[in-house]
């Protein structure tokens, strides 16, 4: 009688075990993996996203570096870069996502950034149960190791290793070029009205500082500080760069102000530069083409170095 009893309990707990096991491998299908964000999130997304949604520019450009053209089905409305991100249909702007959009895309894989996308939206998409991944790059190395994590994330790491390493390989060549060189002051611009420039911490300052110059408000505590002309005169810049938002490809008049200050060692040397924004202000894959110009603006002739040229000599500078 002991036996006859013994025996439906050890079938029904095997039914219960082979229950919940069911379960478990239900809410990790074989086709989807588990990944850690840059918040410490554990996200599930399926190996291959098929439906990709972009909150971010340089998340957007960074997609389709790894050629996946065909699984970006929305991105923001800043995306303008490549040209095939214009097409795409469009779910709000960095900072004023529309969830509605979003959901109508019907997403299996959401990629965010920590530091341009409000939290809360980001968050309310993640409770809505879609696979929501958070990237922050803070410097440069941070941007490259946020390319092959998003490469793992969409079954595109092999892709995602040869384009960082490649980019890696090019910002040494700049720093090798110009590690011994005299090393230009400069005052970098971000905006005219209020005037801002860039400080210490900032992508820009270790831009400036990997393409052999010194940023004169690399001290300042404040990431983005408004200054006046005043404290750039006083920094007595020997290269002044502009780079301000909005502002078209082919409008010089941000520096043609510059001009009233002739006793700045920048202007009456006529190192006045601007730079594309798109190539400067985003931790994306061309950001590296960023660092490449502002040398050719500090060290003009840097890529032309003749093979066994010594460092110890800066090139002659216009």
């Amino acid at each position: 009688m002991v036996s006859a009893c013994v025996i439906p309990a050890k079938a029904g707990i095997r039914a219960v075990i082979t229950g919940l096991l069911l379960v478990f491998l239900a809410a990790f299908p074989a086709d989807a993996a588990v990944h850690t964000d840059a918040l410490g999130r554990t996200v599930e997304i399926p190996t291959s996203p098929q439906r990709i949604v972009s909150l971010a520019p340089n998340i957007t450009e960074t997609l389709f570096g790894l050629g996946l053209d065909d699984e970006i089905v929305g991105v923001t409305t800043d995306s303008v870069y490549p040209e095939a991100a214009r097409s795409r249909p469009k779910v709000g702007g960095l900072a004023s996502l529309s969830l509605e959009r979003v959901i109508a895309l019907d997403p299996d894989c959401i990629i965010a950034t920590a530091d341009g996308n409000p939290k809360e939206p980001v968050l309310q998409l993640a409770r809505a149960g879609f696979p929501v991944y958070v990237t922050n790059p803070r410097d440069l190395d941070g941007m490259l190791a946020m390319i092959v994590d998003l490469g793992i994330v969409t079954g595109r790491r092999k892709r995602a290793e040869e384009l960082a390493a490649g980019l890696r390989r090019r910002i040494e060549t700049v720093t090798l070029a110009t590690a011994d060189r005299v090393k230009p002051r400069v005052f970098f611009q971000v905006a005219s009205d209020p005037l801002i420039t860039v400080g210490g911490g900032t992508f820009h300052d270790r831009l400036i500082e990997l393409a052999g110059g010194v940023n004169i408000f690399s001290l300042s505590p404040v990431r983005y500080p408004r200054v006046n002309v005043e404290m750039v005169v006083a920094g007595e810049p020997e290269v002044i760069i502009v780079a301000s938002m909005g502002c078209g490809q082919g409008d010089t008049s941000q520096l043609a102000r510059w001009k009233r200050w002739p006793g700045i060692p920048a202007v009456s040397a006529g190192r006045l530069h601007r730079i594309d924004a798109g190539i400067i202000h985003q931790p994306s894959p061309r950001i590296v083409d960023g660092l490449e110009v502002l040398t050719d603006f500090l060290h003009p002739g840097w890529r032309n170095r003749p093979e066994g040229q010594s460092n110890t000599e800066p090139l002659k500078e216009p």
